[in-house]
């Protein structure tokens, strides 16, 4: 939240806890505006002017070739989901490049679940992310106050990148190998550090730095004490509030007329989507579970992507299935039934398909999905135009 005194006008939800945050100057043009930058899991989110501004996100780490051909084989059938589970302990235990996350969850995961796990992966490319976990400026050209500053990020796998701050692409990328922090000469207070390809940075701290104490008893800050310079009342305020006083039963009524009326246009809208299965929610209360659906692509190639979730209070639901109803002459599906994992209340669970137009003259139907269980339907059939 960007904030001015004691007033937010702008507030921006991050999708993960933030690890940092610096002010910088990206550029010489007038105003001299600064920027913020933001450093949240993968990502750094860049504001100014009080809104968004620029995105960027850490390159992806090498993947074990060992790993890659494994899960190939496991896509394609050639070995159970036992044998990877014991290929890829072996792998874990030897490699020098780590596994990726979705091999460690899967080496978590007990035995009668692992099959539902690989079928559910097993068609997706593997990726593997770090995270930042501090970030700096360092100055480009001058080493003046105001001067244009670049963005220094460290991550978990320990790396150091340095990015140009108009471009936002990284300048220079070192792995640091060892830190010490002590007595460098003269100066009591020296960071040296030597990284991969050889170097050695040595930061030196200024002798004139002053560290403030910061009140750590707990209770509202002080400054929440600080009366706010609140203006005078002019006439148009008073004349509204004699208005508001005289008139405020008709007021009251209005207001719950309007809000009536929003109710019932939220009910209708509710009892359409029920109605036309845009958002299906289950009518069997055992099993409560909602479902959408995402179409991706501009053909003749689209990829369906499932989202379910279950909706119980603290029950999780097992032995679920889906199956996809379809003109078999008009599309063509590469997998029209999957055995759902086990769904823990409050989770969404992304399954996805890729769907293949067959018809070259344009023509598009309806693709009815279903979720089973054991030999019965429990939830109503959603149509999705493809």
């Amino acid at each position: 939240s960007s904030c001015i005194g004691k007033i937010s006008p702008y507030e921006n939800t991050l999708l993960d806890l933030p690890t940092g945050l610096v002010s910088f100057l990206m550029d010489q043009h007038e105003p001299r505006t600064p920027a913020i930058a933001v450093a949240s899991g993968p990502f750094i989110y860049v504001y100014k002017n009080l809104r968004p501004y620029f995105k960027f996100t850490l390159p992806p780490l090498e993947v074990n070739a060992l790993e890659q051909d494994v899960w190939n084989q496991a896509r394609e059938d050639m070995i159970d989901p036992l044998s990877l589970k014991e290929m890829l302990e072996g792998i874990r235990d030897k490699a020098d490049v780590p596994l990726s996350v979705r091999s460690l969850r899967f080496l978590m995961l007990d035995p009668q679940d692992t099959e539902a796990f690989v079928n559910l992966h097993k068609a997706q490319p593997i990726r593997r992310q770090t995270v930042i976990t501090c970030i700096g400026t360092l100055k480009k050209n001058m080493a003046d106050e105001d001067a244009v500053s670049c963005l220094v990020i460290c991550t978990e796998s320990k790396d150091v990148y340095i990015l140009d701050p108009e471009a936002f692409t990284i300048l220079s990328k070192d792995v640091v190998t060892s830190i010490c922090f002590g007595r460098y000469g003269r100066e009591d207070g020296t960071l040296i550090m030597t990284t991969k390809g050889g170097g050695l940075i040595v930061k030196i701290l200024k002798r004139t730095a002053v560290f403030d104490d910061r009140d750590s008893a707990p209770g509202p800050p002080l400054a929440q004490s600080i009366r706010l310079n609140i203006p005078k009342k002019t006439k148009l305020y008073v004349d509204q509030t004699m208005r508001e006083r005289e008139n405020a039963v008709a007021m009251h009524r209005a207001f719950q007329m309007d809000l009536s009326r929003l109710r019932l246009a939220a009910a209708r809208a509710y009892v359409k989507a029920l109605e036309s299965s845009l958002t299906p929610m289950s009518s069997s209360l055992s099993e409560p579970l909602k479902m959408n659906a995402v179409v991706q692509g501009l053909g003749p190639s689209f990829k369906l992507t499932l989202n379910i979730q279950n909706t119980a209070a603290c029950r999780p639901v097992m032995n679920l299935a889906i199956s996809f109803l379809y003109d078999e002459s008009l599309y063509s599906m590469r997998t029209a039934f999957f055995k759902i994992p086990l769904l823990v209340p409050g989770l969404n669970y992304p399954i996805d398909t890729f769907v293949e137009c067959l018809s070259d003259k344009g023509i598009s139907d309806i693709i009815k999905v279903g979720i089973l269980f054991l030999c019965y339907s429990i939830f109503p059939l959603g149509d999705f135009t493809v």
